[in-house]
This record gives structure tokens, C-alpha cells and sequence, in this order.
């Protein structure tokens, strides 16, 4: 059933499609002569022609859009499995149709909005072939509202767009999210999405008031004919579980018109040990205003001797405020970084967004209009989140087992400030009051042809060592630095005790509740991939006694 046959021409239109398909299909049709079909029937007709939407990978284009906007070319490779063709859709309705396609064709279905999925889960399916990808980067359109203080963001945006929108309508308005600029807004908000007004802010998720998501049935709900047991899943649950986001509706955040930024190295020979270990006893109670991030990766003990290793830590902050206040503030609880106002620079906000992405100095802001990442590499990575300061000992055996690495990278991120203030189950991102700060591992190689098993054997080498130095029952990870080591749902037997094992380092209790909204939502488990929240076993919504506006 079309949803917007509203004239004559329309059905026509329709019409002559069918007797088009028809004489073209034969008995030779394949899946995207039906897939197509199918979608220009229950769809918006004003966009047309769909043709220009669909890549298999005999289109010269397929390689191309393929590797658009995905990350980790762990996935690229020509062994990774490949999708039967790209659907990049013109309007939402093509969504819709999309979710009703699928299902009546039996295709699988993998969603993208950025493409920065860890394990590439967006764009490539190790457990279900054939699949399809839906690329949503068509549909990126951001609306703000100054006087409502609010932005529509649609699910293909990138991050650094909706930064870019809102700065071209206000210099003291923001919005709290991620760093990378080329960040999809549809996937990075269902994780969580921080950033460095996280301690001021909270998180993307706990300033969204509204969304539209396709659900299981091709219907467009908003907040309202959602309910608020949905609303309340997607904001933090993960990506590609409950639907389709289409839209969100963020809440805007205040900022000065002047902030102040900051990066300050130190080694282990500057005493980098002692002070990373005073940076954990401090980081989570200082000033909410300032946010001090810690990058930490090797470097060469000596400039004329580069087969030897010494450990470089960037402390790089952002201050809401001018640099006299945030000298003021470093003296009073952090003076033994040694920051003076030479180190600082005065900026706006935006123009910090572009210095904490690493863009060069000067850069202007319209490139965040390109969306494109400045990060990709093969690489594999872990999460953790620290509750009490790592000794200097622990540290020390963390030092000897990074320099036996290539590249290896962590950055550790603060807590405190408004992370304290959030409920555990406000939203299923549970990692808030006690945390001091998160890490994110990473081993990083630029080579298809590197033994990829030695950077995997590292990692996990190192993520083994820390266990004592992180949070236990269960040991946290997050969601967006997606982790298949943690477990994975099996093909056509997905098991809500075995999905518990990397659903409760997710989630924590949290998880319990997302798996009854998915029962609710989608029991049949549609939206589904390797570590999508489970409905529970021999479920339907009739049994759950499911109202779409609880």
C-alpha cells in the first residue's frame, strides 16, 4: 500500500512502473528488481528516479560508496563479506518502505548513518548473508531553532555539521557530543555521544527531548506514539535494536563566546608517571567548566636514537571561559601540570571543536560541511572505565607493554562535573556517578598485509593486565567503541543469556530493561545484528501485553 497516493498521476505513475518491471523481470528477476519495485510502491513517488540510489558491486560506484564513511578498514579488505547493494535513501518514506521491503523479501538489513561502528556492524554482517545496507548519508538535513533552543537533526548529519548549523546561527549556543566531527548524529546519539562539554552537560543523550524512528512495522513514531519506554531505549541502548532513527530533536546548551584551549606533552622523563597518577586523583573533581583529556602513545626517548621508547602523554583541555580564569582555576587544583597562559589559546566555540579534532591551526569551519574523517586506519579497540586512581606501579607495567607495540593509543576521558549527577538508569548509558575516568585502547596499523594477529594479541594482552586496575562486576565497556571480543548473538539463535555477556558490560542493570522494550517492539527480532539487544525467547507483543504509548 502506498502511503502517499494522493492523486491520479500518482497511481498512473505507479502503474506504469509495474508494467515496466514487469516486462524487464521476467522470469529471470533478481532481489533488486524486487527490492526496488517493492520500495517505489510504498514510497513517496515526488522523489523519483530511485535508480540513482541503488549500487551493487558491479556499479563502478559501489567500491566507492561502500568506503564513503566506514572506519576501521579491518572491514574493507576484499575478504570481508560485501552487501547484495547500497540503498541510499532520498526521504524518509524510502525508510519506511525500506523496513516493509525487507521483511516481505527475507532481506537482512544493516543500517549506516557515519559508518564509524568499531566493528564495522553498519556496513558488513559476519553472521547473516546475503544482506543489504540502507547508507542513510542522503537524509542530513539539520534545522535549528535559536528561540526554541533546539535543533531536527536528521540521522545522516554528521556531528560536525550540527556543530557547523548551530555556530552559523549563534555564537553562545552548542550541543554536547563527540569529538570526531565525521561522526553519523543517527548511531553516535543511540551509544550516548560525549564530548568536551560532557562534565558541564552531560551527554548528547541526556539533552535529546524528541526523535522519529522507523519501527518494525514501517511506522514513522515520534516521542509521543513511541511512548516513553522506547524513547527512553534508544536514547543510549545502542544502534540498530529497536528501528531506524530518522530524526532527533537535541536540546541547545549554552556557551561563552570565548573559550580556552590547551594541549601541554609530557614524558616519562619529565616525570610523566607521577603526574598522570596526580591527573586520576583530581581530573573528576575539577571545575565542571574544564574538561582535560589525557592521549597517551609512544614516542622516541631521543631524537637521534628511534629504536628506543619513551611514553608521551598530551594533556588537551577546554575551558569554558577565558584563559586568566583557567589559569586561575589550573593553580588552585591542578598546578602541577605547570599550564601557563602562553599555552592557552582564546577561540570560539566551533573553532575549539576543530582544535580538539586536530585540524590544522586556521582552518575554517566550512570543512566541517565536507563530513569527512581525518581517522582511518586497520585497527582494534577496547573500552574501560576506572573507579579508583591506577598506582604508579600499575602504570609502570602498563609503559613496558605499550613500547612493545607499533602504534599503540589510549585515551582517557574525565567523569565528574554533571556525569556525577544522572541516574544509572536515566538512560541505559549507565556509567556515570563513581566513574573518575573512561579508556579507550587502540592498536592501530596502516597495512592490509600486517599480521593483524599480533596487534589483536596485544591488545587483549594489555586489556588482561588492567583488569585489576578497573571496574568489576561487571567490567564496564561502552557501547560506541563496539567490542565483539565481549560475545555475540549467534545466527538464528539469539540468546538473551549469552547476549548478557557483553549486554551487562554495556549496560549494567540497564540491560534487563532493554531487552523487555525490544520484547515489546520487535519480538520477532528484526532489527538484529551481532550484539543487538535480544528480544526474550517465544515472544510476541500480544503476550507482552505491548501498548505502542507506554
Amino acid at each position: 500500500m502506498a502511503f502517499w497516493m494522493k492523486s491520479s498521476m500518482g497511481i498512473l505513475l505507479i502503474i506504469l512502473l509495474l508494467l515496466q518491471s514487469q516486462s524487464s523481470m521476467g522470469a529471470s528477476s533478481t532481489t533488486l528488481d524486487n527490492f526496488k519495485q517493492c520500495v517505489s510502491l510504498n514510497s513517496d513517488l515526488s522523489v523519483l528516479p530511485l535508480s540513482t540510489v541503488f549500487f551493487t558491486p558491479k556499479d563502478s560506484s559501489f567500491t566507492s560508496i561502500l568506503q564513503s564513511s566506514a572506519q576501521n578498514l579491518r572491514y574493507l579488505v576484499p575478504s570481508a563479506p560485501k552487501p547484495e547493494f547500497i540503498f541510499t535513501p532520498l526521504h524518509d518514506s524510502h525508510v519506511q518502505a525500506t523496513v516493509l521491503c525487507s521483511k516481505q523479501l527475507g532481506l537482512h538489513l544493516r543500517i549506516r548513518s557515519g559508518g564509524h561502528d568499531y566493528e564495522g556492524l553498519s556496513y558488513v554482517s559476519e553472521n547473516e548473508t546475503p544482506f543489504i545496507v540502507v547508507d542513510l548519508s542522503n537524509l542530513r538535513a539539520v534545522n535549528v531553532d535559536i528561540q526554541d533552543n533546539t535543533a531536527w537533526i536528521q540521522a545522516g548529519a554528521t556531528i560536525g555539521e550540527v556543530y557547523y548549523r548551530i555556530s552559523q546561527k549563534s555564537k553562545v549556543h552548542g550541543f554536547p557530543a563527540g569529538l570526531c566531527t565525521s561522526l553519523g548524529i543517527g548511531g553516535h546519539i543511540t551509544g550516548g555521544a560525549y564530548g568536551t562539554l560532557m562534565r558541564k552537560y552531560g551527554l548528547g543523550v541526556d539533552n535529546v527531548v524528541d526523535a522519529k524512528i522507523v519501527d518494525v512495522h514501517g511506522k514513522i513514531l515520534d516521542r509521543e506514539t513511541m511512548g516513553e519506554n522506547l524513547f527512553w531505549a534508544i536514547r543510549g541502548g545502542g544502534g540498530a535494536s529497536f528501528g531506524i532513527i530518522l530524526w532527533w530533536k537535541i536540546k541547545l546548551v549554552p556557551v561563552p563566546e570565548k573559550v580556552s584551549v590547551f594541549t601541554v606533552a609530557k614524558t616519562l622523563e619529565q616525570g610523566g608517571t607521577k603526574l598522570l597518577y596526580r591527573w586520576q586523583q583530581v581530573v573528576d573533581k575539577l571545575d565542571e567548566n574544564l574538561f582535560i583529556r589525557a592521549i597517551i602513545q609512544t614516542a622516541p626517548a631521543s631524537a637521534g636514537d628511534k629504536s628506543k621508547k619513551t611514553i608521551a602523554t598530551a594533556y588537551q583541555g577546554m575551558f569554558l571561559g577565558g584563559a586568566d580564569k583557567l589559569i586561575s582555576v589550573m593553580e588552585q587544583s591542578f598546578p602541577e601540570l605547570g599550564l601557563t597562559r602562553k599555552d592557552c589559546t582564546e577561540m570560539s566555540w566551533i573553532e575549539s571543536v576543530l582544535y580538539i579534532a586536530s585540524f590544522p591551526s586556521g582552518t575554517p569551519p566550512e570543512v566541517l560541511l565536507q563530513g569527512k574523517s581525518t581517522f582511518k586506519n586497520y585497527f582494534k579497540a577496547k573500552s574501560d572505565f576506572v573507579k579508583d586512581p591506577i598506582p604508579e606501579t600499575g602504570l609502570e607495567g602498563l609503559w613496558k607493554r605499550m613500547t612493545e607495540e607499533e602504534s599503540p593509543l589510549t585515551i582517557w576521558t574525565p567523569y565528574g562535573g554533571k556525569m556525577s549527577k544522572v541516574s544509572e538508569s536515566e538512560t541505559p548509558f549507565p556509567h556515570r556517578n563513581g566513574t573518575v575516568f573512561m579508556i579507550q585502547w587502540l592498536s592501530l596499523w596502516q597495512d592490509e598485509e600486517t599480521d593483524s594477529v599480533k596487534h589483536f594479541d596485544w591488545i587483549r594482552n594489555v586489556y588482561s593486565y588492567m583488569a585489576p586496575y578497573v571496574s568489576k562486576f561487571p567490567r564496564q565497556a561502552y557501547v560506541n567503541y563496539r567490542d565483539l571480543d565481549l560475545g555475540m548473538n549467534k545466527k538464528d539463535e539469539t540468546n538473551f543469556i549469552e547476549s548478557g555477556g557483553f549486554g551487562n558490560k554495556y549496560f549494567k542493570d540497564n540491560f534487563d530493561k532493554l531487552v523487555l522494550v525490544k520484547t515489546m517492539v520487535d519480538p520477532d527480532n528484526f532489527f538484529r545484528h551481532e550484539q543487538s539487544i535480544p528480544p526474550l525467547p517465544n515472544s510476541s507483543s500480544k503476550k507482552m501485553g505491548y501498548c505502542p504509548s507506554a
